[in-house]
């Protein structure tokens, strides 16, 4: 990147610019979920098939994520993130199009596709305001993407309970998404590649350290998706619960990975990422010995809310990480989306694997064990504390900017 510097208060907004991009790319993701009842019957769909159609979003976004570093090179930080967030925003609208099973797999490879690639932007952006500001923004920003999908999931809610058709629901959802998208980006830092800079390879395998550090990653993302989608289930079948303590358990835990990532800073800045992971790996396990050992719906209850307590911070500390790992941090944070993806995905049907064999609460065992290893593997974590972080304190201090 050129040398040309940033003022310190140009940095600052840069951030609430990202946090406000980060927004917007979860509303979308709440938004798309209230819905997928309605787009399952008007594509006719059963669950099985839905199920494999739903599949295509993980696949489309690990295909398309590494293209994200050779758009920005092209293009510049800022206005290769505008493209990319409005396509995100935009291609909302398809997966209500798709009147059967394979227009829904290519509307939704289209939509994981577009998701991925501004992920990676918006994640490397965060990664270069983290660095200028010289502390931990990374788990705020998730956060902010967090109160997004709740914000969307609660449109979304209120639009499915007045019955309302999804293609005009996302129709207009996207159209205010995008003109919000576009003006943020606006904000964001314009970072230009350096004459000399070898554009970033369009496909290319994830380096050494992006596959150690997507290894933290996993684990916080299976035991996130299999709380997501299983811990509703497990208060139902297991401990007998009504459908609305079930559903209530499900909102507590994302309820608690919002809250703490939006206070995670905080704590990553006095104690630093390795401490912090090994921290949320122990709260992690005792959740999930809670969870295992539960006679009573509170106690399950209140274990999938330190589950979420424990793993809230990993994923932004993985991909802060992956940006100072080395010289292309679009590449290294392409690989450690690619592999959390990947983690998520598998995660809800492996669960349910284990469940059909044995019981949910082996299920959770599995997901108990997964646990142990964010605090057994979390030195990886250690290159983000050697990023050569320094803080800005006067307003006018001047930091790598764009060229002129």
């Amino acid at each position: 990147m050129s040398d040309v510097g940033y003022a310190g208060d140009e940095v600052r907004r840069a951030r609430y610019a990202v946090a406000a991009v980060f927004a917007v790319h979860g509303a979308v993701t709440g938004t798309f979920a209230t819905r997928v009842p309605w787009i399952q019957d008007h594509a006719s769909l059963s669950s099985g098939r839905l199920g494999f159609a739903l599949a295509f979003t993980a696949f489309g976004a690990s295909c398309a994520m590494p293209l994200a570093g050779r758009i920005s090179h092209r293009f510049g930080s800022r206005t290769a993130l505008r493209g990319l967030l409005a396509l995100w925003t935009l291609s909302l609208v398809l997966p209500s199009l798709a009147p059967n099973l394979a227009t829904l797999c290519l509307a939704m490879f289209t939509y994981g596709a577009s998701s991925g690639m501004a992920d990676v932007a918006m994640n490397a952006l965060g990664v270069e305001v983290e660095r200028l500001l010289g502390r931990s923004v990374m788990s705020g920003l998730h956060g902010m993407w967090s109160a997004g999908t709740l914000t969307g999931s609660a449109a979304g809610t209120l639009a499915a309970h007045l019955g309302s058709d999804a293609r005009l629901h996302f129709t207009l959802t996207a159209a205010v998404l995008t003109v919000l998208g576009l003006a943020v980006c606006a904000r964001v830092l314009d970072l230009q590649p350096a004459e000399e800079e070898e554009p970033p390879p369009r496909f290319a395998l994830p380096p050494r350290s992006a596959l150690l550090i997507g290894t933290v990653g996993f684990c916080a993302v299976f035991a996130e998706g299999a709380s997501l989608d299983w811990s509703a289930v497990f208060l139902r079948d297991r401990l007998d619960s009504s459908a609305g303590v079930a559903a209530a358990c499900t909102t507590g835990f994302v309820l608690t990975m919002a809250v703490a990532r939006i206070a995670g800073d905080a704590v990553v800045n006095r104690y630093g990422a390795v401490r912090t992971v090994r921290a949320g790996g122990v709260l992690a396990v005792l959740g999930g010995l809670l969870i295992v050992a539960a006679a009573h719906p509170a106690v399950a209850m209140a274990g999938f809310a330190l589950m979420g307590l424990g793993i809230a911070v990993v994923v932004p500390l993985c991909f802060a990480a992956a940006g100072h790992a080395g010289p292309n941090p679009s590449q290294a944070i392409a690989g450690v989306a690619t592999i959390t993806y990947t983690s998520g995905l598998i995660a809800p049907s492996l669960i349910g694997g284990v469940a059909q064999a044995t019981s949910l609460v082996m299920s959770f065992c599995v997901v108990t064990a997964l646990a142990c290893g964010l605090a057994v593997f979390a030195g990886v974590l250690r290159t983000a504390e050697r990023g050569g972080r320094k803080e800005i304190s006067p307003q006018t201090a001047a930091v790598p900017g764009p060229r002129p």
